[in-house]
C-alpha cells in the first residue's frame, strides 16, 4: 500500500468485529515500525504494555477506562497502553530541561512512535483506537508500570465491524502561516 492511500486509510474505529485475534508475530511489526520513530536524540523512552488475553482485556477495559471507551473498544482483541519514560527525552545528563517544554518531548517521541504504529497496524489490515481518557493509576497497578514512565495512551487494536466515516479535514488556510 502507498503511502498516500495508508495515511487516507487509517481511521479511529469505534466497532470491531466479534471473535478475533491479532497474531504474536503481527503485534511485533506494530512495535518494531513504533521502534523506527525518531526519538530526542535516540534516548527511545517509548513502553509499551500488550494486553491480549480476553480476560485481562476485559479487566483492563472495565476497570480503567469509561463506560463510552469501554463501548468503542468493544471486541477488540488487543490493548496496548503507551508510556514513556520521564526526564530523558528533552533533558542534559545532569537530569536539567533542555528547553521550556520538559517531559513534553517525552510526549512528542511517544506520538511520533504511535504515529507509525498504528500506521503500520493499518497496512497489516489491522484497525485501531487511541484513547486518551483512562485511569492511569489503575492501568499502572495492573500492569505493573513504574513511576519513572508517563502513561500515555491506551490503543485498542481489532478489525473494524463497520467502514468509518472520514471527518472532514480544515483547509490548509486555516493550519499554516507563510512567510
Amino acid at each position: 500500500m502507498d503511502y498516500s492511500t495508508l495515511i487516507k486509510a487509517r481511521r479511529s474505529v469505534r466497532k470491531y468485529q466479534e471473535g478475533t485475534s491479532i497474531s504474536d508475530a503481527a503485534i511485533n511489526e506494530i512495535l518494531l515500525a513504533a521502534q523506527m520513530a525518531p526519538s530526542w536524540k535516540n534516548t527511545q523512552t517509548g513502553r509499551y504494555y500488550i494486553v491480549k488475553s480476553p480476560d485481562m482485556v476485559a479487566k483492563i477495559k472495565a476497570e480503567t477506562l469509561p463506560d463510552f471507551n469501554q463501548r468503542s473498544s468493544k471486541n477488540a482483541p488487543v490493548i496496548i497502553v503507551t508510556a514513556f519514560e520521564k526526564n530523558i527525552s528533552g533533558f542534559e545528563k545532569d537530569g536539567t530541561p533542555t528547553n521550556e517544554l520538559g517531559n513534553e518531548w517525552g510526549a512528542y517521541d511517544l506520538g511520533l512512535q504511535n504515529a507509525y504504529m498504528l500506521l503500520k497496524a493499518r497496512e497489516l489490515g489491522i484497525d485501531s483506537l487511541i484513547m486518551g481518557i483512562r485511569d492511569s493509576e489503575k492501568l499502572r497497578k495492573e500492569l505493573g508500570i513504574p513511576a519513572s514512565q508517563q502513561v500515555a495512551a491506551v490503543i485498542a487494536l481489532g478489525y473494524s465491524a463497520a467502514e468509518p466515516m472520514c471527518p472532514k479535514r480544515k483547509d490548509l488556510d486555516e493550519i499554516r502561516k507563510v512567510f
